[in-house]
């Protein structure tokens, strides 16, 4: 059995472990990253800080085997004035010489920012041997942060942005990174991501302004710019589904494609219903439903849990019935909740 949660503080040691599976901007495998983003993420889920500072670490958990196997997460608003959303924007530059009757159309990067930004998506890593599960637990991880958009809507912004890994090399680098970063900051790409999980000023102070061509790259560079690499493919593709598609923005740092939607026209935040829960009738159709409940503060916690099972009843109005097995039921500690 699997339950997704809001994150704890003492989950540190297991969310670290996960973290190493993949070493992101949105979660380090770094001890003093990770207790910083849990303490900020406790605060969220209790409404102890601003919305626009809010950042929702949830945990995936194998009840059976009493271990996370699994993280996601949103950021409320990525993009500030105090920190903004730094990017490239991926341009065409057209050109025609009247002399040589020629017509070229070139690709260019250009530094871009967004001081008042939309909400985020990452941090979203499930176990190797828990990829492919019959549960679907990626879809379930991903998913589920939707299922908590709708439910506090007023908290998110009008726009939700997803910025997914390109294909990188063996050792972990970033192509791009050694063509246009490394060139105008003097620092490795391991250097360069290690500094930006705090801070990402020098991008700012150090890059060029103006349009880059990508044909000055070589084909290798300019081959996996906006290219979303082989294990973020299954991403894209949920993404896409649900109403993402590519904003012509990549990451400054590895060239990793940004998507985005607007969030009130993502299917699993439009189609989300509160709805009271009660006991499955068997022999009744399903279909595969992701339920969430979030209990009051004095209750014993977690206060948001989230599932995914066959559920009966559910017809996607505000107020239906829909009906689980006891034990997730029991599991979930309410009768009214939301699903999607």
């Amino acid at each position: 059995m699997f339950l997704i949660r809001e994150s704890f503080e003492g989950d540190v040691e297991q969310i670290l472990e996960i973290a190493h599976h993949l070493d992101t901007v949105n979660l380090p495998a770094d001890r003093g990253h990770i207790e910083r983003i849990l303490t900020r993420s406790t605060a969220s889920f209790g409404q102890q800080v601003p919305p626009v500072e809010r950042e929702y670490l949830f945990v995936l958990e194998d009840l059976s085997a009493r271990r996370l196997v699994g993280t996601s997460i949103i950021h409320a608003q990525h993009g500030t004035r105090r920190s903004p959303h730094v990017f490239l924007q991926v341009l065409e530059d057209e050109r025609y010489s009247e002399t040589l009757d020629r017509y070229l159309v070139h690709e260019c990067l250009r530094l871009a920012y967004n001081y008042d930004g939309p909400t985020e998506i990452g941090g979203l890593i499930l176990l190797p041997e828990y990829r492919g599960h019959a549960e679907a637990l990626g879809r379930l991880l991903s998913y589920t942060r939707f299922l908590f958009i709708a439910m506090h809507r007023q908290i998110f912004r009008d726009r939700v942005i997803s910025e997914l890994l390109p294909p990188l090399e063996p050792d972990g680098s970033s192509r791009l990174w050694k063509h246009l970063g490394q060139k105008f900051t003097g620092l490795s790409y391991s250097e360069a991501d290690l500094l930006s999980k705090d801070n990402k000023e020098f991008i700012k102070s150090l890059f060029p302004h103006g349009l880059i061509y990508t044909s000055l790259f070589p084909e290798e560079v300019r081959e996996v710019i906006g290219v979303v690499g082989p294990e973020t493919k299954g991403v894209e593709k949920m993404l896409r589904r649900i109403g993402f598609e590519y904003a012509r923005q990549i990451d400054p740092f590895d060239g990793g494609p940004h998507f985005i939607a607007d969030t009130d026209r993502i299917t699993l935040v439009r189609d989300a219903r509160p709805v009271e829960l009660v006991e499955r009738s068997e022999g009744s159709p399903s279909r595969w439903t992701i339920v969430a409940v979030e209990t009051a503060r004095e209750r014993p916690r977690p206060h948001f849990r989230a599932v995914g099972a066959q559920a009966t009843g559910w017809s996607g109005v505000a107020g239906a019935q829909v009906g689980l097995p006891p034990d997730l039921l029991d599991l979930l500690g309410a009768r009214t909740g939301w699903a999607v």
